[in-house]
C-alpha cells in the first residue's frame, strides 16, 4: 500500500516528466524531422507540427523501451537507484533547460541536458560514475557530426553530379532506405518483451528462420521503395523528390519519438514498474506528452531549423534526413540517448557545404555548439547541486 506522500511525490515526478515530454516535443523531436522538409517548401510549417506529433508518438510506443531503460537505470553505477524526489529535480532541471532554447530560439541538445541532470542528480546520492556506458554514449555524441554530416555532404554531392540522373539516383537512396527500414527492430513484431524486424518476420515465412530469408526479405522492401519512386520520377521528377522528403521526415520523426520519450520517462521507470505499471503505459503516457508539446510548441523551432541555419533545397533536405533516419535507428537499437538537434544540424550543413557554404550561419552555429556544450556541463552542476540542498534540509 503506498502511503498519501509517496503517492504525491510521485505525482509530482509525473509531472515533471510530462512537461519534459511536452518540452522535447516542441523543441527536439518535434522541430528537428520535419525541418528539412520546411526548408524545401515541400510542407507548410504547420502541417508538418501536426504530422510529426502523430509519428513521434508512434515510435515512443513501439521503439522506446530501450532508450528509457538506459536513462533510468545505465547512467548512475553501484547500489544507487532514482528516487521521486532525484527523478522528479532532474526532470525539471532538463525541462526548464530545454525550454529555455525553445523560447530563444536556440536548439537545445536534449539528450544532454537530461543526461547530465540525471548524472548529477545520482553522484549526489552517492552512486558511482558508470564509466562504460558514459564512453559508449560520448563516442556517438562525438561522432554523430562527423559521420552525419560527412554522409550528407557525400549524399548531396552525389545528388548534385550532373552526370547522374537524379532519376536513378534519388531511387537508390529509396532502396538504402528500405533496406534500413527492413532490418529496424518493432515490439509488436517480436515475443513478449522482445522486438523483431521485417525482414526476420518476412524471411521466417518465406525459408524459415535464417539469414538467408531476411536477406530477401530485405533486398525485397529495398527494390519495392526503389521501384516506386523510379515510377514517381518518371512521371514528375520534382513530385517524386517531394514526395520522397516527405516519407524520409516521417521516418525520423518516427525514429525521434523512439529515442527522445527516453528522456522524458526513463527516470520514472524505478518507481512506476515496482507499482505494476508496465512500460508500455508508461511510453504511452510520454508519448501524449511528445505529441502535445509538437502541436503546441514545435512551429517555432521549426522554422528556426529550417531557415536559420541552412537554403535547402529537395536534394540537401533529403541528404541531410538520410544519415538523421540512420544515426537516430542506431541509437534506439543500442539504447543510447541521443539529440537530434545535434543530428539534424550537422546533417543540415553537410549539405549545405555541399553547395559552397549553403547558407549556413556561422556565428549561429557557434552559439548553439556553445549552448550544448553548457547544457550538459551546467545539468551536471544543477542537478548535483539542487539533489544535494533537497537533502540537506529533508
Amino acid at each position: 500500500m503506498v502511503d498519501a506522500a509517496t503517492l504525491a511525490t510521485l505525482g509530482i515526478a509525473c509531472l515533471a516528466s510530462l512537461f519534459m515530454a511536452w518540452a522535447i516535443g516542441a523543441g527536439s523531436s518535434g522541430s528537428t524531422p520535419f525541418a528539412p522538409a520546411v526548408g524545401a517548401n515541400a510542407v507548410s510549417v504547420m502541417r508538418a507540427g501536426f504530422f510529426v506529433g502523430l509519428l513521434g508518438f508512434g515510435g515512443a510506443v513501439l521503439q522506446g523501451a530501450n532508450v528509457s531503460e538506459a536513462i533510468g537505470r545505465e547512467l548512475i553505477a553501484g547500489d544507487v537507484t532514482l528516487t521521486a524526489t532525484a527523478a522528479t529535480l532532474a526532470l525539471i532541471i532538463a525541462a526548464t533547460l530545454v525550454a529555455i532554447g525553445v523560447f530563444t530560439g536556440y536548439p537545445i541538445a536534449t539528450a544532454f541536458t537530461v543526461t547530465g541532470a540525471v548524472v548529477g542528480v545520482g553522484l549526489a546520492m552517492g552512486g558511482d560514475p558508470a564509466w562504460a556506458k558514459y564512453a559508449e554514449i560520448t563516442t556517438l555524441w562525438v561522432f554523430t557530426p562527423f559521420v552525419g554530416g560527412g554522409i550528407a555532404f557525400t549524399t548531396a554531392k552525389l545528388l548534385r553530379r550532373e552526370s547522374l540522373a537524379e532519376r536513378y539516383t534519388v531511387p537508390l537512396l529509396a532502396g538504402l532506405v528500405g533496406l534500413i527500414l527492413a532490418n529496424i527492430e518493432f515490439v509488436v513484431l517480436g515475443p513478449s518483451g522482445e522486438g523483431a524486424t521485417l525482414a526476420a518476420e518476412v524471411g521466417r515465412s518465406l525459408t524459415g528462420p535464417g539469414l538467408v530469408g531476411q536477406a530477401i526479405a530485405s533486398l525485397g522492401l529495398a527494390v519495392v521503395g526503389a521501384g516506386l519512386l523510379y515510377r514517381e520520377m518518371g512521371i514528375d521528377a520534382d513530385r517524386g523528390q517531394r514526395r520522397f522528403l516527405l516519407v524520409m521526415g516521417g521516418l525520423v520523426a518516427f525514429s525521434a519519438g523512439g529515442s527522445q520519450v527516453g528522456l522524458a520517462i526513463g527516470p520514472l521507470l524505478p518507481l512506476l514498474e515496482p507499482q505494476g505499471i508496465s512500460i508500455t503505459a508508461i511510453l504511452v503516457g510520454g508519448g501524449i506528452g511528445l505529441l502535445i508539446g509538437s502541436w503546441t510548441g514545435a512551429p517555432r523551432m521549426i522554422k528556426a531549423i529550417a531557415q536559420d541555419y541552412s537554403s535547402l533545397g529537395p536534394r540537401r533536405s533529403i541528404a541531410a534526413l538520410i544519415p538523421s533516419f540512420a544515426i537516430a535507428q542506431t541509437a534506439v537499437l543500442f539504447g543510447i540517448p541521443v539529440s537530434f538537434n545535434e543530428i539534424i544540424v550537422s546533417s543540415i550543413i553537410g549539405s549545405g557545404y555541399a553547395a559552397g557554404d549553403g547558407g549556413v550561419s556561422g556565428s549561429k552555429m557557434g552559439y548553439t555548439v556553445l549552448a550544448w556544450v553548457a547544457s550538459l556541463v551546467g545539468a551536471v552542476i544543477v542537478g548535483f547541486g539542487a539533489f544535494s540542498t533537497v537533502d540537506f534540509f529533508l
